[in-house]
């Protein structure tokens, strides 16, 4: 799993699986949102079940969908929500990138 900072004790990845949500954990990560649909991709897997792995980890865990193309309720729906989340926090999509731009779009100047 390849993680970047995008601010302090805020970090974005690809694709998370189970396994790697068990290293998320034992590195002090409080909170996680996927910005992937389900069923994107064949292999992906779904958000209930890593929900309950998050939660069974002891881990916050936020489903927040988006396209590539980030409406402007979408932005303020998360920056709400981000708010609120204890961090350290880890933001992941498909590639990394997507949950990069909701974060960048999301962030006061």
């Amino acid at each position: 799993m390849r993680v970047l900072e995008l601010a302090p004790q805020v970090y974005v990845t690809g694709q998370l699986f189970e396994t790697d949500l068990e290293l998320a954990a034992k590195q002090g990560v409080r909170s996680v949102v996927n910005s992937r649909a389900d069923d994107e991709s064949p292999g992906q897997p779904a958000s209930a079940r890593l929900a309950q792995v998050a939660e069974e980890l002891g881990i916050t865990f936020v489903h927040f969908p988006v396209g590539i193309s980030i409406s402007d309720e979408e932005v303020e729906a998360f920056a709400a929500i981000s708010a609120e989340l204890e961090r350290p926090v880890l933001l992941f999509s498909r590639s990394g990138r997507r949950a990069t731009k909701l974060w960048e779009l999301a962030e006061p100047d």
